[in-house]
Formats: structure tokens, sequence, C-alpha cells
């Protein structure tokens, strides 16, 4: 659906400094894939975003209409929650751990949920917000790089590899409140 980048910025919060890459845009045409990163997206802090394990963040747009009444916010845009790419029937419950996966001619690895941080509440202006994304068991997952390529929106997911006997990534993030995987919408 879509697919997003961004540099590193500042936002405030709590009375602080902080720089991240949190905010995303989606751009238009193809994306390159190289190494660890998406050409023109960029993260603040290395040690615990991006990376092999984390290099692209995918958030099903299913879970928009979600967000925009959760938080009341109509025009909330693909992007907000610092996805990579936007996807449309690729949710946490389907997605599982090793899968490995083409988009455009990019080949990436399903590796784990987001667990977000204190940079999301500061990204939104809620001092909540990660409460509410955990309760919420919309996590979105990140891919690792398999082989580089180009990815644009409107890119089909292939599904190459499937590693059935691998937790989903709904299981993964954990239980809801009644005890059930909260992944899907």
């Amino acid at each position: 659906m879509s697919v997003n980048v961004g540099s590193v910025g500042v936002l405030w919060w709590e009375g602080r400094e902080v720089r991240t890459g949190f905010r995303k845009r989606s751009v238009r045409g193809r994306v390159r894939l190289e190494g660890v990163n998406l050409a023109g997206d960029d993260q603040a802090d290395r040690r615990v975003h991006g990376g092999v394990r984390k290099a692209v963040y995918v958030y099903p747009s299913e879970h928009y209409a979600f967000w925009r009444k959760e938080l009341g916010d109509p025009s909330l845009d693909f992007g907000a929650f610092g996805e990579n790419l936007t996807t449309a029937g690729w949710l946490e419950s389907e997605a599982r751990l090793g899968d490995v996966v083409r988009i455009g001619s990019a080949k990436l690895e399903v590796t784990q949920p987001r667990s977000p941080c204190y940079k999301m509440n500061a990204a939104f202006g809620r001092p909540d917000m990660i409460e509410r994304f955990q309760h919420a068991g919309r996590s979105g997952f990140y891919l690792g790089p398999v082989e580089e390529g180009e990815i644009g929106p409107g890119d089909a997911v292939e599904l190459l590899v499937r590693r059935p006997s691998s937790p989903s990534i709904a299981e993964l993030f954990g239980p809801g409140e009644n005890g059930e995987p909260t992944g899907s919408v």
C-alpha cells in the first residue's frame, strides 16, 4: 500500500529533546533495500533500531481504522507508526517467524514483532501510547534482508518459504486480557 522512509529528527517529550527516525513519509516510486536499510530511511539509535533483524518494519493497513477511532484522529496516515511498509492482507496472525517473502525484487525474512520504546509516546504526544499499542495487539513486525532489491507501492508479498512450526507474530506478541492471541483485527 505504501513505502515509507524518514530521516532523523527531533521531538520534544517530557521537557527533553528526543532524536528519532520515527516520523516516516510515504514515497512514490521504487525504494532500494541495500544492506540493512531502505534508501532515504534512517534510525537515531542503531543499537536498538534497524540492523539485520529490524531492517524493515511492516504495519498492516487494516489496523489504521482501529487507531483512527481509538485516537480520535481520522487523518492518521500510513507511516504514522514508524513503519517502512504499510501492507494489505498480511496480518500478525499470518506472518510466522522465519517466513521468507519476496516484495518487489527484494527478499526478506520475518524476524520479530515490534516492541515499542518511549519514542512512540513522544511521536504521538501521549504518555499512554505504548500501553495502548501493547494492549491492542497490533504490533506489526520486522523483516531482515535476505537479498537486496527494490520495493514499491503495489508490490505483492510473495511467500517463498513458510515455517509452519514457527510461531506467528501474534503468538510472539503475547496474549490479550482473555488469554487469546491479540494480533488479528
